[in-house]
């Protein structure tokens, strides 16, 4: 099947002269495949990341300590008015430089946070701090008297908050919430800008190489289309899930 694959995409350059290398060559498939990989493990760290970021955030938003309530606004107000690939160039730049060398297996100096360390944490902050908002808007979508309910069932305030307020909360803002996700799983590309070897780096290489750019670029678009696509489609299904009949609408 493989082989009917790749002489298919052989044949169709020497007719046409669309060059698919990616898809008979296996060093750049090799190089796609690494690529891809490297997409799915940004996007899934830093939407796990930054919903844990938007959780907290929004549970020390909404509580007593005017200091947190304030040091989390300024979370926000930095992180969302500012380009993320100016945060990921602040990061690794910036903050990288600052930090201490570790010495390796072999005895060479190296950073303590690689690059793509950097753009986990970058693109994380970036996204949780979107989340921030949206859940704050799902906690204060949750009625009061929800709160004083659980309150006088014996809840402590973390409590009400972990199984009443947020269970409630992510139902009501899980639409905003999968658009961001979306986005940040798209946003991703930018990490291509500090030599993070995901897709886009990837498919560049091979098309520096091979002169073949509409072919590759077609095959970035899939690829992406495809990730959204799915991702969206699991977004959706968890949205279904949680619905809870005539609650938040």
């Amino acid at each position: 099947m493989i082989e009917a694959v790749q002489t298919w995409f052989q044949r169709l350059y020497e007719t046409t002269g669309f060059n698919f290398t990616v898809f008979y060559d296996p060093y750049d498939w090799d190089r796609y495949v690494a690529g891809l990989r490297m997409t799915l493990l940004l996007g899934i760290s830093t939407i796990l990341i930054s919903l844990v970021i938007g959780a907290v955030g929004a549970l020390l938003q909404s509580g007593p300590s005017r200091l947190l309530r304030g040091l989390v606004n300024g979370f926000v107000v930095v992180f969302r008015n500012t380009p993320p690939l100016v945060q990921i160039f602040f990061f690794y730049f910036g903050l990288g430089t600052l930090l201490p060398d570790v010495r390796s297996a072999d005895g060479l100096r190296a950073p303590i946070l690689d690059n793509v360390q950097w753009a986990i944490v970058s693109l994380a902050l970036f996204a949780g701090a979107f989340n921030v908002e949206i859940f704050r808007s799902g906690i204060e979508a949750v009625p009061k008297t929800t709160v004083e309910a659980a309150e006088a069932l014996g809840y402590t305030r973390f409590k009400a908050y972990r199984y009443v307020v947020l269970p409630l909360a992510l139902r009501v803002c899980l639409p905003a919430l999968n658009n961001n996700l979306i986005n940040l799983l798209k946003t991703t590309t930018l990490a291509y800008a500090i030599a993070v070897p995901e897709t886009l780096y990837a498919v560049k290489q091979i098309w520096s190489e091979s002169q073949n750019v509409l072919e590759m670029m077609l095959v970035l678009l899939a690829t992406y289309a495809v990730l959204v696509g799915v991702l969206v489609w699991i977004m959706h299904r968890w949205e279904r899930a949680l619905r809870i009949p005539g609650y938040g609408r």
